[in-house]
């Protein structure tokens, strides 16, 4: 078997990609995880998108870029190796997991198999179901090194067991979950397999084929670049007619009498006729733009970035890292001992420096069984530099000395 080597990006393309991104002439953006700063070009093509529709008229606009609004889901399926009628763009990934789980007809007595990573929206999910339909839900938790256990989720499976739902990464921590073994195991026992991507389409290389999922949701606005208010959801061909419709127009639905209705033949069944033109389109060209630099690559700069950040924060003392398991990604959390993280995220705001603040309702499972109230959250994405890492650790330094007693 021959192995191709990455070629990474060179700092003459990662300053090209800067230059393309007003943004970073601003600020030191490391919320990425939260929303990524857009490429010029998409917000042009949003911007441009939205004058034409003054000017000429909505449904007029749409019918003249008819060609490159569909292209949108080529673009999407190549990003993950899908085919394009498995694709269906949504708002939000929040929408696209909940469009997936809600369609699925659970019984009482079912059971979904989660991780302790998952995400507070699919957890709330989880509880609906269980006080609606009286299912059960299993949460397999991380071993002593961080890692989602294979061994346990096998032990775990039962012939109740109607769907496998994971988050492939954290909101508030920087391991990932082995999905592409999850899958494997889901699919020798025939159950349903739901994978948030969410964090993770944009920053490391997603293969519906490989993962071997029947539904996937991802979400624009973070590794992606795109827009907020865009996302999609993927669902494999043989599972769209299991799977039942929550809302349905005369797009879900195109054939209609007096009496019945047919659904789409395609995964656009799960989408409504009315969504923004403009954002779609800025999303096509935010995952054309991810697709020319090769996700491959940005995921090779994104672990060199993150692995830096991680060292160099661990060597400032005061400062803890919270990361751990065999697989990390461009998620780096820590706390400063002393310090409310919603200090240091205004410290660092103050100058010029941005993060986030994970709290323990968004991942509330990890965070309860690693007794943390909130975490500092800082993630990374190929046009950030190591300059910038070191301004950041720099900062942090001053500000842990300006409030030591």
């Amino acid at each position: 078997m021959i192995t191709m080597k990455i070629r990474p990006l060179s700092d003459q393309e990662v300053q090209q990609l800067r230059a393309e991104t007003g943004g970073t002439a601003k600020r030191i953006h490391f919320n990425n995880a939260g929303a990524s700063l857009p490429p010029d070009i998409v917000v042009d093509t949003v911007i441009n998108y939205l004058n034409e529709e003054a000017i000429y008229g909505g449904y007029e606009t749409e019918y003249k870029y008819r060609e490159l609004l569909d292209d949108t889901y080529t673009q999407i399926a190549r990003l993950i190796n899908a085919d394009t009628d498995e694709i269906a763009i949504v708002e939000n990934a929040s929408a696209a997991w909940g469009m997936a789980f809600n369609g699925i007809d659970f019984k009482k007595g079912d059971v979904v198999i989660t991780s302790e990573m998952e995400y507070v929206t699919n957890l709330i999910g989880f509880l609906n179901a269980q006080k609606t339909y009286g299912i059960e839900f299993k949460v397999i938790s991380n071993d002593e090194h961080g890692n989602f256990s294979l061994a346990a989720l096998k032990n775990a499976i039962s012939p109740q067991t109607k769907l496998i739902a994971i988050t492939h990464i954290s909101s508030t921590a920087g391991a990932m979950v082995p999905i592409i073994e999850i899958g494997k195991i889901a699919r020798k026992h025939n159950i349903l397999y739901l994978v948030d991507a969410c964090q993770s389409a944009g920053q490391v290389p997603v293969d519906v084929k490989e993962i071997d999922c029947d539904m996937l949701s991802v979400t624009g606005r973070k590794y992606l670049r795109a827009p907020r208010g865009t996302g999609f959801l993927y669902v494999r061909k043989e599972v769209q007619d299991k799977l039942k419709l929550i809302f349905m127009d005369g797009f879900s639905a195109p054939w209609v009498s007096q009496t019945d209705y047919k659904v789409r033949n395609d995964a656009r069944r799960f989408e409504l006729y009315e969504k923004n033109r403009a954002l779609t389109l800025g999303l096509s060209k935010a995952v054309g733009y991810a697709l020319n630099i090769g996700i491959e690559r940005i995921w090779q700069r994104i672990r060199h970035l993150a692995g830096l950040m991680r060292r160099q924060l661990e060597d400032i003392e005061g400062i803890t890292v919270h990361d751990s398991g065999d697989q990390q990604c461009g998620i780096v959390t820590f706390s400063v001992n002393g310090m409310d993280s919603v200090l240091v995220k205004s410290e660092l705001a103050a100058n010029q420096i941005n993060v986030s603040v994970g709290k323990a309702i968004s991942t509330l499972i990890y965070m309860n069984k690693n007794q943390l109230s909130s975490i500092v959250r800082a993630s990374v994405h190929y046009y950030n530099t190591e300059e910038e890492i070191k301004a950041m650790c720099n900062t942090l330094i001053t500000i842990i000395k300006s409030y030591r007693p």
